[in-house]
């Protein structure tokens, strides 16, 4: 990593413990938001910027990671940070075991058959077998945690903090998983399959882990999610919500880490705007922001800015 991305990065993070403390209770509930989004659209990276398989259903892994958070709270007492490692496991374990079967399936296959897990999920929830644990259509209120130590500060600026760090470690992982062995191996898969099979790598244990750890993301943003909302219920993980963090992938740039961030204040903020501009017909104003940024920028908005990078340093070199 040069000098100059640890600068930014360093300044990034300032900017970041800032921020509690100069806006509002709600713009820091909204915040905490974006860093949720950006690890679960971190993960969604990971599977399809990276790997190359198109997941239309990881709102599921969201509301297992939410859920899970929101029983261990409502039901058996557990600590609001001893959710978080439980949703990691279970999400790991639930996306690599889907990842299994659907190693047959590539391309629209695969999209329609994680479009079908994110469309009977919600229904599952609503099962009265399972509505002890659940719920049910009601779903489970849970309380949002005080800070720890006396700290001077409101449950909304701890919680943020809290889901920051949580956001850095995942952020970490991330970076230091595709820079080695395993990332050179996603990316081989998604731009040569058939040749990265005849250079010895195993594609089928790497497209299933890929799904576990993409899962394993997910998991972790719905179990803060849930923390954050302090609420669960089966109709609040319905299938747009898959869709919108495919859109936040798309837009905040393919196979960017740094894409993660941009795409979660696309999906956080733009839908306040369009509100804003349009009462009446939001989500129309929402589609046109999102065909003007596909259309302005068509590698996503990650993408744009290393294309003015680039241009501003080949201007630098040659005045």
């Amino acid at each position: 990593m040069s000098k100059q991305n640890i600068l930014g990065i360093a300044a990034l993070l300032v900017v970041a413990c800032i921020i509690p403390f100069v806006v509002s209770e709600y713009r820091t509930f909204q915040f905490t938001l974006v860093l949720i989004y950006s690890i679960a659209l971190l993960g969604l990276n990971l599977l399809t910027g990276y790997n190359g398989q198109i997941s239309l259903g990881h709102g599921a892994f969201y509301a297992i990671g939410a859920y899970c958070a929101a029983i261990l709270m409502d039901q058996f007492a557990v600590p609001y940070w001893a959710t978080i490692p439980v949703a990691a496991v279970v999400c790991l374990v639930a996306g690599f075991l889907f990842g299994l079967p659907a190693l047959r399936l590539e391309g629209l296959y695969l999209a329609l058959a994680t479009f079908a897990l994110g469309v009977s999920l919600p229904q599952l929830l609503k099962y009265h077998h399972l509505e002890k644990w659940t719920g049910g259509v009601q779903g489970i209120t849970i309380t949002k945690p005080d800070p720890p130590f006396e700290l001077p500060l409101n449950q909304d600026q701890w919680l943020y903090f809290f889901t920051l760090a949580v956001a850095i470690v995942m952020f970490f992982i991330a970076w230091n998983l595709l820079r080695g062995r395993i990332g050179r191996a996603l990316v081989a898969i998604r731009d040569q399959h058939t040749a990265a099979e005849t250079m010895g790598v195993d594609t089928a244990m790497y497209k299933s882990l890929a799904f576990g750890v993409s899962a394993m993301y997910t998991g972790i943003a719905g179990a803060l999610g849930a923390i954050a909302i302090q609420f669960v219920a089966p109709d609040s993980f319905d299938i747009f919500l898959s869709i919108i963090l495919l859109v936040g992938v798309v837009i905040g740039g393919l196979a960017s880490i740094s894409g993660a961030i941009y795409g979660a204040l696309f999906i956080q903020f733009i839908p306040n705007i369009a509100d804003e501009i349009s009462k009446a017909a939001p989500w129309a104003i929402f589609g046109l922001f999102l065909i003007a940024f596909v259309y302005v920028m068509p590698a996503g908005v990650a993408g744009a800015i290393r294309m003015a990078m680039a241009r501003l340093q080949r201007k630098r070199q040659n005045p």
